[in-house]
């Protein structure tokens, strides 16, 4: 199980998801859409991959600006007014068997993977592991994230945004992602 507010692969890690998935391993990802991200350069990215990654069984869950955890914060806060804000991901862990946690800085693109700036643990403690399990569960539910394969999540976004991350999707930009 994986967060990662930026899902853009490199060929080396679509390669490793694609042997984990011909292995018959379940990876689950929940990122930001188009409707959360800040970074449309990064989503672009990820949106020229989106279809080959769920035709490889990846389960992608995409965060919804307005979620229902939004609510819940927003009772606990003094009274906002104006625009309720746009909530987005920007965790980055990943969780291996229920078992062994990652928490860190590292963004699943090919910036994070090549400018070796990025530190992280590796923590090998179940119970912390299946808090962090539950916290992304929690964001991938329906009332907190779209589910890429089934829920079209790009049709929640104005043509405008819509437009802008299709002209960054034509640009050669992937090794600057």
């Amino acid at each position: 199980m994986i967060q990662s507010p930026y899902l853009v692969l490199s060929d080396k890690a679509m390669g490793l998801f694609r042997q984990l998935t011909a292995r018959g391993v379940t990876v689950r990802i929940n990122t930001n859409s188009l409707a959360s991200t800040d970074n449309l350069q990064a989503f672009s990215g990820y949106r020229n991959q989106r279809h080959r990654l769920l035709e490889m069984g990846l389960q992608i869950y995409e965060y919804k600006p307005d979620p229902d955890v939004q609510r819940k914060l927003m009772q606990r806060s003094p009274a906002v007014t104006g625009k309720a804000p746009v909530f987005s991901l920007h965790a980055k862990t990943l969780v291996i068997d229920s078992k062994t946690v990652y928490i860190g800085t590292f963004n699943f693109d090919p910036r994070s993977e090549n400018l070796n700036t990025e530190v992280g643990a590796i923590i090998h403690d179940e119970a912390l592991a299946r808090a962090v399990e539950a916290s992304i569960e929690t964001d991938m539910a329906p009332g907190n994230s779209w589910d890429a394969a089934k829920d079209d999540p790009d049709q929640y976004v104005s043509f405008a945004k819509r437009n802008k991350a299709r002209l960054f999707q034509l640009m050669p930009i992937k090794p600057l992602l």
